[in-house]
């Protein structure tokens, strides 16, 4: 009897109407996600002029909601590989919208900041909608599609800053707040009609669900499965580390492992097991490695988002001698911080580019240290109109790498512990989050530029060693 893998389905099947779908939804998950984090950028400083807060607790107001997201992007891992994609992202929303919407009729600084930590951990939950969306893509340009994938990132970001920029205007803070959580709520409705990742399925044994799915798939795309029954092969020595050579990682990866991977799930838990495989000798180096990249990634990319609304206000106090003004309602931050967001589109073009080249790995470590060349002369305290110019460039660079990176995870890890590889690699970049207020904001509040800026430098150049000592490349290589 003739049979076919998922892979082999998607493949002959393109990507056609049903992924556009797919696409839209997923990526809607990204615009929420981008824009609470973007948020940041202004609450802090509307916050601190309201209720005249320290800058210590100004920071504490964005550290707080990376280290719930670090929190959520375990825990909305282990959901989405126990109970299934949707279910992930499902309940992932649900609490993001709720929280967030709350957060916004906050009556004190502490409320506020017990709101926002809520809202990290729902947040936490993004990466589940690039892991569904990626295997539900052809291993054929897949590259190219995380890249389009991630430009709801960059909607996002210009989005909240042009929110910004009119609500504080006319309105507060308190509405900025309101609307922010909207795209949340607007998930919701349709995910009634949302399917279940097909690789998924297979992890789980379920083939005749598996197989519905990708008929869907089928009819949507006006195409036809390949003649035969949907399988999977199994890898008989999957518990051999010791004999897997980082050769072997190069061959391509077939649909293998997933009833083995499915048993050892069942007998002994399904999250303890996945950090198992993960800090197994098979994974150990790839996970440790994508762990501090992705730290070194998050810190050097929100905290480039910080320094924009920072850098300008701390360069005038600091030339005062005033460490600690109140930093006015001023139409440049949102100009600034407008004009810096756009910086993405360039640089998810740019990736685009690299990325179907050169591959996954020579992409990421070219552009953090082009990112870290654009910094490094923030440290001179260059005039305001260079000081955009150079932000504009390291934004790009950063996004650039950031796109790469969110594509490189789930292409490396199994279906079985795909979600909670991820997220374990995401929550990582979250410490990078926690860690970056207090170097992008208190540093600069004191007077310290240049060490912060060095700072940034010194961590985005040890990621990009990192990322040469990565043990496998993903280009053309199938998703298991």
């Amino acid at each position: 009897m003739e049979t076919y893998t998922t892979d082999e389905a998607l493949s002959l099947m393109g990507f056609g109407k049903f992924q556009a779908l797919v696409l839209v939804y997923a990526g809607m998950g990204w615009v929420a996600e981008s824009m609470e984090l973007m948020l940041l950028s202004f609450l802090g400083p509307l916050v601190r002029e309201e209720w005249k807060i320290s800058p210590q607790n100004e920071s504490l107001l964005s550290s707080v909601v990376f280290a719930g997201m670090l929190i959520g992007a375990c825990s909305w891992g282990f959901v989405s590989d126990k109970y299934g994609r949707r279910t992930g992202f499902l309940y992932s929303t649900l609490f993001t919208s709720g929280v967030g919407f709350l957060s916004a009729f906050s009556p004190n600084y502490l409320c506020l900041l017990a709101l926002r930590f809520l809202v990290g951990v729902g947040v936490g939950g993004g990466h589940v909608f690039s892991s569904w969306f990626l295997e539900f893509v052809p291993a054929q340009n897949r590259g190219t599609w995380m890249v389009l994938f991630s430009l709801f990132w960059t909607i996002g970001t210009v989005l909240e800053a042009s929110l910004a920029w009119v609500v504080i205007s006319t309105l507060n803070w308190r509405w900025l707040l309101v609307l922010t959580a909207l795209p949340c709520f607007l998930l919701i409705p349709f995910f009634r009609i949302t399917p279940e990742s097909p690789r998924y399925l297979c992890a789980q044994n379920r083939i005749s669900d598996a197989t519905l799915v990708l008929e869907r798939i089928a009819v949507a795309n006006k195409s036809a499965l390949p003649p035969g029954v949907l399988t999977y092969h199994v890898e008989s020595n999957v518990d051999h580390e010791d004999s897997t050579s980082e050769a072997e990682y190069l061959l391509p990866v077939k649909e293998k492992e997933c009833m083995v991977e499915n048993a050892m799930g069942s007998k002994s838990g399904g999250s303890v097991n996945a950090l198992r495989r993960l800090l197994s000798h098979k994974f150990l180096r790839l996970t440790l490695l994508l762990w501090f990249v992705f730290y070194a990634n998050s810190f050097a990319y929100y905290g480039i988002v910080l320094l924009t609304s920072q850098l300008s206000d701390a360069n005038r106090s600091c030339s005062s001698g005033l460490t600690h003004v109140v930093q006015h309602n001023d139409a440049n931050l949102y100009k600034d911080t407008f004009v810096t967001s756009l910086a993405e589109i360039p640089g998810l073009v740019f990736s685009a580019l690299l990325v179907e080249w050169f591959g996954r790995k020579a992409s990421m470590w070219f552009m953090l240290f082009t990112c870290c060349a654009f910094l490094g002369p923030l440290a001179l305290h260059p005039n305001e109109m260079i000081t955009t110019v150079l932000l504009f460039g390291a934004r790009a660079f950063a996004m650039g790498s950031f796109t790469v990176l969110c594509l490189y995870a789930p292409e490396v890890y199994p279906t079985s512990v795909r979600s909670t590889g991820v997220g374990i690699a995401s929550a990582m970049g979250r410490i990078g989050g926690v860690v970056c207020p207090l170097v992008a904001v208190s540093m600069l509040r004191n007077c310290h530029q240049m060490e912060a800026i060095l700072f940034f430098d010194l961590v985005l150049f040890l990621a990009g060693i990192a990322c040469f000592l990565l043990p496998i490349e993903t280009k053309g290589r199938e998703m298991d």
